[in-house]
């Protein structure tokens, strides 16, 4: 087993996921089963209670894990499927030696759908070199290198190279300061990765190569790009597999590597577009303050002109009151006026919501999260939620849903499939009882729970595309692999999804698009389009 730590300096959020996953991408296009586990200093079990404001939205796995969204970026980037365990806290574990008998286990499982175990394992340590909440993690590695031997061990040190505006000059003292740090608690990076705003002048390079101890092809620059999926193939140029071949030994296959060709294909793709699709995403996890027209009327309209201008409306998931009501008059709009709509989760919850008080004329229909006391209980509770909690009282992880009807939208866009699978993350649902009712006015509850207790999807009839899904299909939606309902709603936004349903929907973006695959990417089938 081969081991890379990713490690930061100077600053939090300068991209360490972004490299760790990049990194692992370009190992897996080269042959190698790659897996990932991510260290999050801080001393919470897990990121289920963390505030979206501080943290960042929760990322959900098949087994109920709530994680930090770098394993989301882990998952997307190398098409694997982590646990809860490749997500390691102080809360956790404390001790060094279980912090490396904790690395040295997890790094064994199979993530691949193949069940073979990884050949490396990509570890990325959060925080800032520095932090005294890291420093237990540091020892434990710093321990650590000499356990596994140093043929198996790499330190990849990402840092900053600021270039003030009133010099226009890189400033290596940053990264100077942040690997002397790190070479003084034990740790000695093999790769020195700097984020800049501008590639790296060899000045620069050689300058930082001198004083952090490093040849210059160690001293890697990552600068502003057009899109994250360049990262990879912005690495791969500069010689960092060569690299690794060299360091660790690694058994890489000199082949064409179909992986990373498709990724050169959707980045380029993406630097080459030449129209938009402007999509509505009514939000509530944002810096600013609800605008109501009685106090901010010219952000209110502002906002509404913005949504009418779009070409879809997309309402995701959240707790609570705040914003509610700006959502339900969103849905209303998009139904009213026939533009495609998708609602997640909460978002769903309320496209029922929104229909049974302006089609079925219940004036206070509610959710019971927001009004408790409201006659028309549409959306109730779960029988396994405690009110009272609100740690680990979710409905979470990967759940089976079953299609009711063969004509569905949703079932095409997922190749005509009798069932799927989807991660949920919910502590509220659409009420039985009212199914009927519903369904009755077009409203169809398309897809259920296995129990046929649980409403999971919901389409609109006579509709071009108002789609609701309990669950969070972004969790599995991949680069190449477009999650369906998503997938769905940029295509009828477009004006693109009759023909793309006439024809079949014979694309399924859950087949695998490793090296070990066919082509299975969507490429040739989007661009037909």
């Amino acid at each position: 087993m081969k081991y890379i730590l990713v490690t930061g300096g100077v600053i939090s959020g300068i991209g360490k996921g972004v490299i760790a996953s990049s990194v692992g991408t370009i190992l897996k296009s080269c042959g190698l089963y790659v897996t990932s586990i991510k260290i999050d200093p801080y001393i919470n079990i897990d990121a289920g209670t963390f505030s979206p404001y501080e943290h960042g939205e929760v990322f959900v796995l098949d087994d109920g894990g709530e994680v930090d969204l770098d394993l989301g970026n882990y998952e997307r980037f190398l098409d694997i499927r982590l646990t809860k365990d490749n997500n390691l806290t102080t809360g956790k574990i404390i001790p060094a030696y279980a912090i490396q008998e904790w690395v040295m286990r997890q790094a064994l499982i199979p993530v691949d759908e193949d069940g073979l175990e990884p050949q490396v394992c990509v570890i990325e340590l959060g925080g800032t070199v520095g932090d005294i909440e890291s420093m237990p993690f540091i020892e434990a590695f710093r321990q650590f290198q000499f356990k596994v031997k140093r043929e198996n061990f790499c330190n990849i040190h990402v840092s900053l190279v600021p270039q003030p505006s009133s010099t226009g000059e890189q400033n290596t003292k940053p990264t100077q300061n942040s690997v002397r740090e790190l070479r003084g608690l034990g740790l000695s990076p093999d790769l020195v990765v700097c984020r800049c705003s501008n590639p790296l002048d060899t000045s620069v390079k050689e300058k930082i190569s001198m004083f952090c101890h490093v040849e210059p092809e160690q001293v890697i620059c990552v600068h502003d790009v057009s899109s994250i999926y360049r990262v990879p193939l912005w690495l791969e140029e500069q010689g960092v597999v060569d690299y690794f071949l060299r360091r660790l030994d690694l058994p890489i296959e000199r082949q064409s590597r179909k992986m990373l060709m498709k990724w050169k294909e959707m980045a380029d793709r993406y630097d080459r577009l030449l129209e938009t699709c402007s999509i509505a995403l009514v939000g509530k996890y944002t810096k600013f303050s609800d605008s109501t027209l009685q106090e901010e009327p010219v952000r209110y309209h502002e906002a509404w002109q913005k949504l009418c201008s779009a070409h879809g409306v997309l309402i995701p998931g959240g707790f609570g009151v705040r914003g509610t009501e700006g959502k339900i008059q969103a849905i209303a709009w998009a139904r009213k006026q026939k533009k495609p709509f998708l609602g997640v989760c909460l978002g769903m919850q309320l496209a029922v919501v929104e229909f049974s008080r302006n089609v079925l004329g219940w004036q206070d229909a509610n959710s019971t999260e927001f009004d408790p006391k409201t006659s028309h209980p549409v959306v109730i509770d779960m029988p396994e939620h405690n009110p009272g909690q609100m740690g680990g009282t979710m409905r979470l992880g990967k759940r089976r849903t079953l299609f009711q009807t063969k004509n569905s939208v949703m079932r095409k866009l997922y190749g005509d499939t009798d069932y799927l699978e989807e991660r949920h993350r919910h502590r509220f649902e659409v009420d039985l009882v009212l199914k009927k009712c519903l369904e009755e006015q077009g409203l169809k509850f398309v897809g259920q729970d296995v129990e046929g207790e649980r409403m999971e999807i919901v389409e609109l009839e006579d509709h071009p595309f108002f789609v609701g899904v309990q669950y969070h299909p972004e969790f599995l939606s991949r680069p190449i692999k477009p999650s369906p309902p998503y997938f769905g709603l940029l295509l009828a936004s477009v004006g693109r999804l009759p023909p793309y349903l006439q024809k079949g929907c014979w694309l399924s973006p859950r087949d695998t698009y490793s090296d070990r695959s066919g082509s299975s990417s969507p490429d040739s089938e989007i661009t037909e389009l």
